[in-house]
């Protein structure tokens, strides 16, 4: 569970399955009320009916998620799993990737591998520590055949030192070398253009992005953190 429900769960005395509020009829208008009454601290992004469990799906603008009952009685703060034959599926993870594999890849900067096996997305900040630790790492992951593709995620904000950087480096007409300098602590020139970097911010907060590096591997999965290429290769099976 998220620290974000942690908190509050605690503070209340609350089980992660909770009571809201009691309501007599069911859909979205009932689940908005109940969330609106009960959590007044957090704005509410989205509600989407979840045809196949009968649940209601309720996103924050802050990336957070619940599960709510139609009635807006109860919800449950975590992961969504779908029971199959083969084992779980975690629904909520393939939501997040969905988002991720529907961005334009012209609008990332990428690192491919010569013989590419799987990728992964790193949401990263160029003054990050342990971003730069992953970056050194790059080539290690190509060899290994793992396509790096890169989002923007300046930590401090639009508007930061960071983020203006890293405007620069989308901007420019060489990424991945402005980036590799970037990475590296070496100032690099200035660039404006209409760029997709406050785009690319908001979408890591919209999947639960808290930090960086935040690595989606191609399978779904999201790890939180810097790990070393060769535990990357193994979280993706390679």
């Amino acid at each position: 569970m998220s620290v974000f429900f942690k908190v509050y769960i605690r503070a209340l005395c609350l089980p992660m399955v909770a009571l809201l509020s009691t309501f007599s009829q069911a859909g979205e208008s009932e689940v908005r009320e109940a969330i609106q009454t009960t959590l007044p601290q957090f704005n509410v992004a989205k509600i989407t009916p979840h045809e196949a469990s009968g649940l209601y799906v309720v996103e924050f603008d802050n990336g957070n998620t619940l599960y709510a009952t139609e009635d807006g009685g109860y919800f449950v703060a975590g992961d969504l799993y779908r029971m199959e034959s083969g084992g779980l599926v975690n629904e909520t993870e393939q939501v997040k990737l969905a988002k991720l594999e529907a961005w334009p890849a012209e609008d990332m900067v990428i690192y491919e591998a010569a013989e590419e096996k799987a990728h992964i997305t790193v949401f990263t900040d160029v003054d990050c520590g342990y971003c730069r630790m992953l970056h050194n790492e790059v080539p290690e992951l190509n060899d290994l055949g793992i396509t790096v593709r890169y989002l923007a995620f300046p930590r401090a904000g639009v508007g930061s030192h960071s983020y203006n950087k890293m405007v620069s480096v989308w901007c420019s007409d060489d990424p991945k070398a402005l980036m590799d300098k970037a990475k590296q602590g070496i100032d690099i020139p200035e660039n404006k253009c209409v760029n997709p970097v406050a785009e690319q911010y908001a979408l890591g907060i919209a999947v639960g992005v808290k930090g960086t590096p935040t690595v989606v591997l191609s399978t779904g999965s999201i790890l939180p953190g810097y790990l070393p290429a060769a535990e990357l290769a193994k979280e993706l099976g390679l």
